[in-house]
């Protein structure tokens, strides 16, 4: 069963940065076998799309906003994609989640959430002063 567990989120001030952790958990193939997606989900607004990075390191940015502060990376080794996010803003204020596209090793060309599945537990990430 394959199974993503997020972590790395926490209480941040304007400007700051965070690094999130997507790493694979449960019985089945982990990390390194899947293009991985970050999406997160503000309170009151739907889910939406980040960034996704393929097997290989090809990366698609869904989110202008937050192009040029937020960068995806993977290290197939420790099992983990990485969400390097810098200069943060209070509108970064989201439950930030992974999951892998349903094509599996593909990431989609459109953010859309239907497109995903095997949602991790989500991580909390609040930017205040």
């Amino acid at each position: 069963q394959v199974q993503f567990v997020e972590s790395g989120g926490g209480l941040v001030q304007p400007g700051e940065s965070l690094r999130l952790s997507c790493t694979g958990s449960g019985s089945g193939v982990g990390v390194p076998y899947y293009a991985i997606g970050w999406f997160r989900q503000a309170p009151g607004k739907e889910r939406e799309g980040v960034s996704c990075i393929q097997r290989g390191g090809a990366i698609v940015n869904y989110a202008e906003s937050m192009k040029g502060r937020f960068t995806i990376s993977r290290d197939n080794a420790k099992n983990t994609v990485y969400l390097q996010m810098n200069s943060l803003e209070p509108e970064d204020t989201a439950v930030y989640y992974c999951a892998t596209p349903k094509e599996a090793y593909y990431c989609p060309g459109s953010g859309s959430q239907s497109e995903f599945h095997y949602w991790g537990q989500g991580t909390q990430v609040t930017v205040s002063s």
